[in-house]
């Protein structure tokens, strides 16, 4: 695949999984991951979440913008490593801002505290088997009777 291909592969698993673990450092150096909901992603691979400035992901930003997003479904995924930043401009949290969100923050862009977290790409894997579950679970079978690798179907390692 092109590097085009490639980007648009690892945004199109994003898109459809739309529920990221998003994976930061904390203060003692182990990695911490707790799910959030992918709110915009860019051509480029940036993404755009929404958070509260008092979790502890916003700390462990702060401290190291060092992060890793891993989305899956079914038998796709894809794992982006970048840097992260607190956005806490209120007119890029209006412009964003949309009626799922509200789920977490019912009183809209104005509550107290909502920030975005943005995600500058830098690099994703991705992992695709096509077919669906059957055509993985035949492949396993396959590479169990001739004792051979079992093939997944596509992958790839893109920079974004």
């Amino acid at each position: 695949m092109s590097d085009a291909q490639d980007i648009s592969k690892v945004t199109e698993i994003i898109n459809d999984s739309r529920i990221g673990m998003f994976t930061t450092i904390n203060e003692k150096g182990a990695l911490v991951s707790r799910p959030l909901a992918v709110q915009n992603v860019e051509d480029d691979g940036d993404m755009w979440f929404f958070t509260s400035a008092d979790t502890s992901q916003v700390a462990h930003i702060t401290a190291n913008p060092t992060v890793n997003v891993s989305f899956g479904k079914r038998t796709e995924w894809v794992s982006v490593a970048g840097t992260a930043a607190v956005v806490t401009d209120r007119q890029e949290i209006r412009d964003r801002w949309n009626q799922a969100v509200e789920a977490w923050f019912p009183d809209g862009p104005e509550t107290p505290g909502v920030v975005l977290l943005r995600v500058d790409s830098d690099s994703a894997e991705y992992w695709s088997s096509p077919g669906g579950t059957a055509a993985t679970v035949l492949q396993w079978v396959k590479s169990k009777v001739t004792n051979s690798r079992m093939s997944v179907g596509e992958s790839g390692t893109v920079e974004l």
